[in-house]
């Protein structure tokens, strides 16, 4: 598959590797209701590409996503609630379709990252950000809050830092982001591609079942109770030693040469 075009993002597949730009770089890839359907379509397809074993989501020119859009906000001031909650639910559902993707997810956090970009940050499985990336959780400043991005946010970054972060609203750099945990590395700039390449290289050479069964037990263990988890566990690691994969998996270490699937690489 070739080049998807879209209004408001960039959607590439190169080998197993699907490039998602926010494409508004004129606004600080702020997004808005186009831009939300956009990317709820966008991880459709990539559901059903089974070629694709990484995605990427990154920003055009200087920023990562500065939020809502100004404009897009005028519309929804004036708004009923019936129409807030169906707009609300639209961008809950698309933070939830990329923190299920059944792919890895990285963000590549080149620049500034406000509100709601703060949270598309958040729902990636990894991030890697530039030095001089800058994180807030702004909503309070404007007499709202960060209610849909919040699930994610606070699982990553965990309660204590996001009463800090959500009620201060202030703007936090790289490095606090990474001590906080809302990103996994921390580079400058002009390395974010390599550091990006790298990540995805490791990520490839790994079993893709077996990654996205990892994705399973991530979302599926934190909910369960000890007596279910015991059972979930084993059933789950039992099926993937006689599967296809894991028969593969094993052969290769125990015969040490490459597993089939880990002989590529992203170009």
């Amino acid at each position: 598959m070739g080049e998807k075009v879209f209004e408001t993002i960039l959607f590439d597949i190169k080998g197993p590797v699907a490039n998602i730009v926010f494409n508004r770089p004129q606004i600080h890839n702020a997004f808005n209701d186009t831009m939300i359907n956009e990317l709820i379509a966008a991880f459709d397809d990539i559901e059903k590409n089974r070629d694709i074993r990484v995605v990427v989501l990154t920003g055009k020119g200087k920023s990562f996503c500065a939020g809502a859009d100004l404009n897009w906000m005028r519309r929804v001031r004036d708004f009923s609630y019936e129409e807030n909650f169906k707009e609300s639910l639209a961008l809950s559902e698309m933070l939830y379709k990329i923190y299920t993707c059944s792919r890895p997810t990285i963000a590549r956090v080149n620049g500034t990252a406000i509100g709601g970009g703060t949270g598309l940050v958040a729902v990636c499985d990894i991030a890697i950000g530039a030095e001089g990336a800058r994180f807030s959780f702004s909503e309070v400043k404007l007499g709202l809050i960060p209610a849909c991005i919040s699930p994610y946010v606070i699982r990553k970054c965990g309660e204590g830092r996001c009463r800090e972060f959500f009620l201060t609203g202030e703007r936090l750099t790289a490095q606090k982001a990474l001590n906080a945990g809302l990103l996994n590395m921390v580079v400058p700039l002009e390395e974010l591609d390599s550091a990006v390449f790298n990540l995805v290289n490791q990520l490839i050479s790994s079993g893709p079942v077996a990654i996205r069964q990892c994705k399973d037990l991530l979302k599926n263990v934190p909910g369960m109770a000890w007596e279910d988890v015991k059972r979930y566990t084993a059933e789950i690691i039992s099926r993937m030693r006689i599967s296809d994969e894991g028969q593969e998996g094993m052969n290769a270490f125990l015969e040490k040469r490459r597993p089939k699937w880990g002989k590529g690489q992203a170009g």
